[in-house]
């Protein structure tokens, strides 16, 4: 119920707070009690020795795990200043439609991060998750996991709202033209109709099977590390027995961009400027899979403005931006018991809720088989005479 203004304010003013206090402490190793910290300050109205003066109701920021946290953005290139900047300069731009969840969300301006508020459980859950992330994180950044940047609590009237500060997978400056979340089933896995009559609706597992039957296609390379960070991700989701997270993708057709661009241009003149490419690194869809070093690395980013470069069956340009989303809902009793009751009434295996091992193999399977395709390389004649026979590749 706090007016959204005053939350924005009070998270801007928290932040600015903590990250500044955070910057006089000498950088080190993250040791295992740093992800237990909760540092917390009081932000009085009228001001502080502490805080400056502000016209909200007097509020208190706590900020989770201050020192794992810094070490999370150094890992992804975001420099303690870019990150105020981004996140306090401007008003926060709230985002209309709300998830499932009921959560808010808000974009920074230069739309390099999402705010999103979460439940109690949800923020527990990750401060638990921190230690194994960390270990991940070490092993492989590149990866299509949410990118936690920051978690903090605003308190103010007797109210806890928590927050969580990710990447943004989905610039707005590009137009996407669908987006889908998948989770691999099919029961049930079709958009309600109030989703539907939205102006950019969240499509299902249904509704791509219906609208893309041939899938989306991509160069082998590409394929081949989609797949492989796919693999890799679902096995450390598996690891601490999270389940029900979702593949968003978002689709941007540059052809068809270009022929409405071109009844536009009938009219008025469009604004043809190039979005500012993401600061932060591995923060694009095509850095978190590919992972060249961002400058002079192997791919061509311009024009892809991070998307992954695919084609529909119609053999149309297209830019997939995706990642892998809602990872906070661990299997918890209540999935459990949801799950042994649907399985009663329908066919287990369907079902969206299901053993970790289950969902991770069903949803790697959807979406390496169904949902992402080689394009088929038309064999040059070279080629054909020294290879001989095909060996048939194992699906």
């Amino acid at each position: 119920q706090t007016t959204s203004s005053a939350l924005k304010g009070a998270i801007q003013l928290g932040i600015t707070h903590t990250v500044g206090s955070l910057s006089t402490k000498p950088e080190r190793d993250v040791l295992m009690q740093d992800f237990y910290v909760v540092e917390s300050i009081f932000f009085p109205s009228e001001g502080s020795n502490l805080t400056p003066a502000h016209h909200y109701n007097d509020f208190r920021f706590k900020t989770y795990a201050p020192v794992a946290f810094r070490y999370f953005r150094e890992l992804f290139g975001i420099r303690p200043d870019d990150y105020l900047y981004s996140l306090c300069n401007e008003p926060l731009i709230e985002l209309s439609n709300s998830g499932a969840s009921g959560s808010l969300f808000y974009v920074s301006s230069d739309d390099e991060f999402i705010i999103k508020t979460v439940q109690h459980k949800e923020a527990e859950f990750l401060q638990k998750l921190l230690p194994g992330y960390y270990m991940n994180l070490n092993q492989n950044p590149r990866t299509l996991l949410p990118k936690f940047y920051g978690l903090y609590c605003v308190q103010a009237g007797g109210k806890n709202i928590r927050i969580v500060v990710m990447n943004n997978l989905l610039p707005r400056s590009v137009k996407m033209h669908l987006k889908y979340d998948l989770k691999g089933s099919t029961y049930k896995r079709r958009a309600s109709q109030k989703e539907r009559e939205k102006v950019f609706p969240t499509y299902k597992d249904l509704d791509f099977m219906q609208d893309i039957p041939d899938g989306l296609f991509l160069d082998s390379d590409m394929y081949n590390a989609l797949c492989k960070t796919l693999q890799r991700d679902c096995l450390v989701l598996q690891s601490f027995k999270i389940m029900d997270y979702s593949l968003l993708v978002a689709i941007h057709n540059i052809d068809l961009a270009q022929r409405e661009h071109a009844m536009a241009d009938g009219t008025s003149q469009t604004d043809t400027r190039r979005p500012a490419a993401q600061k932060a690194l591995y923060s694009t869809a095509m850095e978190s899979i590919q992972g060249e070093a961002r400058r002079g690395g192997t791919i061509e980013t311009d024009d892809q403005m991070g998307g992954i470069p695919a084609r529909n069956a119609k053999g149309e340009r297209l830019l997939l931006y995706i990642g892998i989303i809602d990872v906070l809902q661990s299997y918890r009793f209540v999935k459990k018991l949801e799950h042994s009751w649907k399985a009663l009434v329908h066919d287990g295996d369907t079902v969206s809720v299901h053993r970790p091992s289950f969902y991770a193999e069903r949803f790697q399977r959807f979406m390496c088989n169904t949902a992402f395709k080689k394009i088929p390389l038309k064999p040059s004649p070279s080629k054909k005479s020294r290879s001989g026979t095909a060996v048939p590749r194992r699906s």
